[in-house]
């Protein structure tokens, strides 16, 4: 399956993350859940970049392509979402995850909900109601049997590419080639390790708070959660009535014969939700560019400067000291595209609006 998609790499947190990019248009961040990379985004990259978005799937700390470096606790993780998002020149982005990429966008949208415009979750419980049903319910209990094996020394890292085959041809419709290129990705060293430190790092918080239920302040952006009515591991009863204590703005969109990776197994139907919750507001045919942050390299910065605004070097100066500003008013969205990406590689950081 050949994707129109660019391949990058960007200095996030001290570490090299690789991730695909596709389309033009406002920030739109796909995070994978265990064990995939961005490629479990397939299906959705080319209809939300059709749809004029500027779509950027990573291969999320520890996985495939991106260095096997810890820490892997939540909040590491989301720092490493807002990140990337400055990386790539932007203040915020509509922001979409799956699996433990849900648990990443749920932390985000909640402790630093300025870089969250809308958020979407597929098969991900909002961390305070997962903490809450493994303290209530038996049942949820002993459907995540194995985060505890997960738990061990060198043992499941010896197992998890044969217990992942096992899991997937159990749980999901996908096939033998489908789940081919992550078990292939578990496989490389230091991989496993890699992926299973997500659970161990969220045990060992877990364990420091003594396994009370988190505090989470209120996501106040517009949320879809996305489950699928066959999901194996995370049931739906125990996980989410209740979330919308954490998501007011909450809807919840349940796909009958999906299971867990509903963006594969139905992933038309996933697609145009997606679409249909990220559209933007028709008839919009300027835009304004700002500049937000001038970065170290102040002299590239005024040298773009005078090119894009034909101003004197005096009149940069003070534009610079007056930061956010505005530069440009009124541009094409290509236009604005063009003067963001000459901003962004000598340093700074530029918002179109």
């Amino acid at each position: 399956m050949a994707l129109a998609v660019t391949h990058r790499y960007a200095h996030v947190n001290g570490l090299r993350y690789h991730y695909v990019e596709a389309g033009e248009g406002p920030l739109l961040l796909l995070l994978h859940g265990f064990p995939e990379s961005w490629w479990s985004w397939r299906h959705q990259i080319e209809t939300l970049a059709a749809a004029g978005h500027r779509v950027i799937a990573p291969d999320q700390r520890g996985y495939a392509d991106t260095d096997k470096r810890g820490p892997y606790d939540l909040d590491t993780l989301a720092s490493d979402a807002c990140e990337l998002i400055r990386v790539l020149g932007a203040e915020n982005a509509d922001v979409c995850g799956h699996d433990w990429g849900g648990a990443v966008a749920w932390h985000l949208a909640s402790t630093r909900p300025a870089f969250v415009r809308k958020l979407a979750v597929l098969g991900c419980p909002h961390p305070a109601q997962m903490a809450t049903a493994l303290r209530t319910s038996r049942q949820q209990l002993r459907r995540s049997w194995y985060m505890f094996l997960f738990q061990l020394p060198w043992l499941p890292e010896r197992v998890l590419p044969r217990f992942l085959q096992g899991a997937y041809r159990k749980r999901t419709q996908l096939t033998d080639e489908e789940i081919r290129p992550f078990l292939d990705e578990a496989s490389k060293p230091g991989t496993a390790t890699a992926m299973l430190g997500w659970y161990r790092a969220a045990f060992r918080t877990a364990l420091k708070a003594w396994f009370r239920v988190p505090k989470y302040e209120p996501a106040q952006a517009e949320t879809l959660l996305v489950w699928g009515e066959k999901d194996f591991d995370l049931g739906y009863d125990d996980l989410v009535p209740g979330t919308e204590r954490y998501a007011p703005k909450l809807k919840v969109e349940i796909l009958p014969g999906a299971g867990h990776f509903a963006h594969e197994e139905q992933p038309e139907r996933v697609a145009d939700l997606l679409r249909e919750f990220f559209a933007q507001p028709a008839g919009k045919t300027s835009y304004d560019v700002v500049l937000s942050a001038v970065g170290e390299n102040k002299i590239g910065v005024i040298r773009e400067l005078r090119v894009i605004t034909g101003l004197e070097l005096t009149a940069v100066k003070d534009l610079m000291d007056t930061v956010p500003k505005t530069i440009v008013s009124g541009a094409s969205r290509k236009e604005a595209e063009q003067i963001r990406d000459q901003l962004t590689g000598v340093g700074a950081i530029v918002e179109i609006g």
